[in-house]
């Protein structure tokens, strides 16, 4: 198996709200394009620590990234250093915190903020400082890197719902609506990266809760959604952890590897 991936992960989405409100991508469902299953985050439901789980397969405790402020390296594998190990192109547009994991840290904007470095697990990235950085431009970002680099794996990490959440809450009009717009913008680039034959995953790190807040064990803080959509996809019953969306997204690539994976999401 050999393919381009793209992963989004749309920060603090909880799947409730995701199923109600991302009308757009439900409606791939409808039409048996896509599938969405539920998936329990790990803990503790931070983003930080997450970033790393979904991206090395590792869980918070077994990596050490165990809250926000440890601002360091990975010292796991990750799908950025077992894809360029392969030989494959990697690029995100993504919150800086990515750029710090995977390439360069401490974040330094005027060095980080464009990169453009072979020598990087990230070689091309648009990375953001700040929490409500628009989703749209995010996007923007993202398909700039797509069209100008080619890449094999592309991560998409736009911020606006966990923003949304934080001010006003899970039960909030806000939220949901800062939810459907995201949607609305993922519905002008995803036809495209269909057409041109990518394997898309789109997941969440975590929930949120009406504390406005998150990192528990409620099931609105750990209940997140996984939407798949491609052709290498089974459409199938499965469980899948979010522990197994590294390996998932190596096995779609062609990149050997050693990390836990779903079989069932795959054809």
């Amino acid at each position: 198996m050999s393919n381009k991936v793209i992963l989004v992960i749309l920060d603090g989405l909880n799947y409730q709200v995701g199923r109600a409100c991302m009308g757009f991508t439900q409606a791939l469902c409808e039409q048996g394009m896509a599938r969405l299953y539920k998936v329990q985050c790990e803990l503790p439901s931070m983003s930080r620590p997450l970033y790393e789980c979904i991206l090395t397969g590792v869980t918070p405790v077994e990596s050490g990234i165990v809250h926000n402020h440890v601002s360091r390296n990975s010292n796991q594998q990750s799908v950025f250093s077992l894809a360029r190990a392969n030989g494959l192109r990697t690029a995100a547009a993504a919150y800086h915190w990515i750029s710090e994991l995977y390439n360069r840290t401490p974040w330094d904007a005027a060095r980080d903020r464009h990169t453009d470095d072979e020598s990087q697990l990230i070689q091309h990235g648009m990375f953001y400082s700040v929490d409500h950085y628009p989703d749209c431009h995010l996007f923007n970002d993202a398909e700039y890197l797509r069209r100008r680099f080619d890449p094999d794996f592309l991560l998409v990490h736009p911020m606006n719902i966990d923003d949304a959440g934080h001010k006003a809450g899970l039960d909030s009009a806000k939220y949901r609506n800062t939810t459907r717009h995201t949607d609305i913008s993922l519905s002008e680039y995803l036809p495209r990266w269909i057409e041109a034959g990518y394997q898309i995953l789109i997941t969440a790190d975590h929930g949120m809760n009406d504390d406005k807040s998150h990192g528990g064990l409620l099931s609105e803080e750990r209940d997140v959604p996984l939407w798949v959509i491609g052709d290498a996809f089974s459409l199938m019953e499965a469980e899948p952890l979010q522990t197994d969306i590294c390996g998932t997204l190596c096995q779609l690539l062609g990149t050997p590897h050693d990390k836990p994976l779903c079989r069932e999401l795959l054809k």
